[in-house]
């Protein structure tokens, strides 16, 4: 047994490291290969796109049948947002929590994270202002979705 495991620490490692090479060489030449058709590729679509120039189809609609269809969980997101945002300080997201942020970072002296803290606090304070609105240019959204006949929700 002693002599096997002389003859395997003593074995070179040079096969094992000519196979990587191998390896490696092959995938390079695989890559350069790759690189070299989509260059020709690229190279004859562009030849064509520019032969055709014709514009891109412009929107066929204003999407708002699929709007119409995402109205509850659109409105959803929206409560969850502005709970969180009006939630206490134990609230992760919460305006109270970056608050308390801002001032202990003062306290302990971090004038430069309690400058950016209080840059995405003033954001934050801004925030519900902004989902209020859009909580109500949603429900015109959804009235104007019932006066047109269009299925609010998955329906």
């Amino acid at each position: 047994m002693s002599t096997d495991r002389s003859t395997r620490t003593s074995t070179p490692m040079a096969p094992r490291a000519s196979v990587r090479t191998a390896v490696v060489r092959r995938r390079r030449r695989t890559l350069l290969a790759g690189l070299a058709l989509t260059a020709v590729l690229t190279g004859t679509t562009t030849g064509t796109a520019l032969a055709d120039s014709s514009p891109a189809p412009a929107p066929t609609g204003d999407g708002s049948t699929a709007l119409c269809k995402r109205v509850p969980r659109i409105e959803k997101r929206i409560d969850r947002a502005l709970t969180r945002l009006d939630a206490g300080a134990g609230t992760r997201g919460s305006v109270a929590r970056l608050q308390a942020r801002v001032d202990n970072a003062k306290q302990a002296g971090h004038d430069a994270v309690a400058t950016y803290l209080q840059d995405r606090l003033d954001f934050r304070k801004k925030l519900p202002a902004t989902l209020r609105q859009r909580k109500q240019d949603l429900a015109d959204v959804r009235t104007w979705c019932k006066d047109n006949g269009i299925t609010v929700g998955k329906g």
